[in-house]
């Protein structure tokens, strides 16, 4: 899988995602990411790449020419015309499910906007989805996108040591993780639960799905609306709504 990034911040992006997980499955050729320089594709002798905003306010808003261009450079390289991400808090959220579907993409572009944004008409150009990591806004769309390919990558074949791992982490069933154990067994009088230690893979199943449910109630109880459960669980999941007053 291809990720390339659009950004005035390259170093910043490549520094990140060179490193953990992501820097191996680089390294391994399973994942490539490149970062574009927007600022390589200024006419202007500094490199300029904003300037005032049409009709006044504050700051300063990116150009359409630099960012047009380097996308346009992009596809005459790849001989496609990828899907580009622009990273702005007016996006839809990003989650599991918008990753899982991401994934399924030979390459991704992501448009990381600055200062004020970027010039509308070439957000109506080249970008096919807006998306945010959360209602908050940041400096610009380049901490969005390490989130997103990191995220991503995990769902890439071969990028987690244990591909099981992917499929069953948080919001896999739209749950929350189970609690996770290691050594010692007792760490300052907490012990490691004892259907952990026992061996019986179908009971410490049972616990772990038992554990999420309740977890998700606790936490997330708006996911568990569309929680894939079976009927047991589902009447454990009723159980629980019952014993402490709650419905969903």
């Amino acid at each position: 899988m291809n990720f390339h990034i659009l950004t005035l911040f390259p170093e910043m992006v490549m520094g990140g995602l060179n490193t953990s997980i992501t820097g191996r499955a680089i390294d391994k050729g399973l994942i490539s990411v490149e970062a574009i320089n927007i600022r390589d594709y200024s006419h202007d002798k500094h490199r300029h790449v904003d300037d005032y905003p049409y009709g006044g306010g504050a700051g300063m808003v990116m150009q359409p020419g630099p960012v047009y261009e380097a996308y346009e450079a992009l596809c005459e390289k790849t001989g496609k015309r990828p899907r580009v991400i622009y990273l702005t808090p007016q996006g839809r959220v990003f989650n599991q499910k918008i990753a899982e579907e991401l994934s399924g993409e030979e390459d991704l572009v992501f448009l990381c906007g600055h200062y004020e944004g970027i010039d509308e008409r070439v957000l109506e150009l080249i970008v096919t989805d807006y998306l945010s990591i959360g209602d908050y806004v940041l400096t610009g769309g380049e901490l969005p996108a390490m989130v997103m390919i990191d995220c991503i990558s995990r769902l890439v074949p071969g990028v987690l040591n244990n591909d099981v791992s992917a499929e069953f982490e948080s919001f896999h069933d739209n749950l929350l993780e189970y609690p996770q154990y290691t050594r010692p067994e007792n760490f300052r009088g907490l012990s490691v639960p004892e259907v952990l230690l026992s061996g019986h893979h179908k009971n410490i199943d049972t616990w772990r799905r038992q554990k999420s449910i309740e977890r998700t109630l606790e936490r997330r109880p708006d996911l568990l609306r569309t929680a894939v459960l079976d009927k047991k669980e589902k009447k454990y999941l009723e159980s629980l709504l019952e014993e402490k007053g709650l419905s969903l």
